[in-house]
């Protein structure tokens, strides 16, 4: 099988290559990029006037296969990662029951073989059943396929045991991933502390609460070596604390959400609960923090924390409706639209928080390169179309998104996977 793409301009933010050029993929690897490569027997795509690079790696999603299919399964997930413009996802462990073993982990590789072609990467759980109890078994875990460890949706809130973690886990070359919250401090409040909360008269999840535990893994992470990725960044201070230890040589890295660089606290008075996510969004303040962490590389990843609920869980009264919002088939737009088209960032670093550095945070060397010898995993996008979401239209059984109606720009054209279109504009 041979794919020839066409006069695309290409992005690859670790090569340096740019401009208008051609790109041949064979037998599910890139084996040519040039000028007017002529290949009869190859199947061709016109990309005159649309970008292309690496397929978008997206290393925290909520996939909900086994236990809750009603919100989500592994087919729609990953559908919804094609029509996204992401070849490459890592599912996260809070499914019921939660993926601490083997099995677990060979039951998510063996659905997502079923699936389309999207790579679907398990992540193993920290502690058995997530109860926070008992660490799981790290070198069976990765041994069956694991590419990382987290209790994502709730921290390792046992600071021993998260030390223990870390020392084990540094032993089987995996990083933890941290669900960035205090759980003595959040209880199930639904908003960030301060003016809204104050004006809605709710308790809120104060910026506190992300903060210290922000630093206790932090400090852990020094002190054993080991190596932890704080998820969904959200606040200035926490920016502040990783960028603190990264240059002290720590092994941290950290991710942030596209609510996080595009919406504010308000957004919970105009949207209810489909604006109710953990953490929660945030002040201004921290928003333009948020995105001085992204310019500066404090942040490493642009993740989606993709959390599909039901129609009638969302419809729930604010403090009774489930945290957690959509976001595989708009991140790439909401990117392009509040970070490129706002001169706040190059093409080419946007793509890099979403492509090779969420590849190598999950040690994947193959993902997140558009380069000789990689992987064909490729999507094509038009970085300035503009249009309207709308979420009924989504792949994924999941609705909960702040910006159905909102009009974005940049739209996925095609989604490849080892030289195999899986989404086509329009099919």
């Amino acid at each position: 099988m041979k794919l020839l793409i066409r006069q695309g301009r290409l992005v690859d933010p670790v090569g340096g290559i740019g401009g208008i050029m051609d790109v041949l993929v064979e037998d599910g690897k890139v084996a040519v990029i040039g000028s007017n490569i002529n290949e009869p027997d190859a199947r061709v795509i016109d990309a005159r006037g649309l970008t292309v690079c690496a397929g978008l790696v997206d290393m925290h999603v909520h996939l909900r296969e086994p236990g809750f299919e009603y919100k989500e399964t592994i087919e729609t997930g990953a559908a919804a990662a094609a029509h996204g413009g992401f070849t490459s996802i890592a599912c996260m462990p809070n499914t019921r029951p939660a993926t601490d073993s083997p099995e677990q982990i060979a039951f998510v590789k063996q659905r997502a073989a079923e699936a389309c072609g999207v790579h679907v990467w398990p992540i193993g759980a920290v502690t058995r059943g997530q109860q926070g109890q008992e660490l799981t078994d790290f070198e069976a875990l990765k041994g069956a396929g694991a590419v990382a460890l987290s209790d994502d949706g709730v921290p390792v809130q046992n600071a021993n045991l998260m030390r223990d973690g870390l020392i084990l886990a540094h032993r089987q070359n995996l990083t933890i991933l941290s669900h960035c919250e205090d759980a003595d401090m959040v209880k199930n409040y639904a908003v960030n502390e301060g003016r809204i909360s104050r004006q809605l008269r709710l308790a809120g999840r104060p910026a506190i609460a992300e903060e210290l535990m922000v630093a206790r893994d932090a400090m852990l992470a020094e002190e054993t070596g080991g190596a932890v990725h704080i998820c969904h960044i959200s606040t200035a201070k926490s920016v502040a604390l990783v960028r603190r230890y990264k240059r002290k040589g720590v092994q941290i890295t950290c991710e942030t959400c596209p609510q996080y660089f595009s919406l504010t606290e308000d957004e919970i008075l105009a949207q209810g609960a489909l604006a109710r996510v953990n953490p929660p969004l945030r002040t201004k303040a921290d928003v333009e923090a948020i995105i001085e962490g992204l310019k500066d590389g404090t942040i490493d990843a642009i993740a989606t924390d993709h959390a599909p609920h039901s129609a009638e869980e969302k419809a729930r009264p604010l403090t009774d409706a489930p945290s957690g919002m959509v976001g595989l088939e708009t991140a790439l737009a909401v990117a392009l639209t509040y970070l490129y088209h706002t001169g706040e960032m190059a093409l080419s670093d946007i793509l890099r928080r979403m492509t090779i550095n969420p590849a190598c945070i999950l040690r994947l060397p193959t993902k997140g390169r558009l380069a000789i010898g990689s992987d064909g995993d490729v999507v094509i996008f038009d970085p300035d179309e503009a249009w309207t979401v709308e979420p009924n239209r989504f792949a994924s059984k999941g609705r909960n998104t702040p910006f159905g109606g909102k009009t974005l720009r940049g739209k996925v054209k095609y989604t490849i996977v080892g030289g195999e279109i899986v989404y086509r504009e329009g099919e």
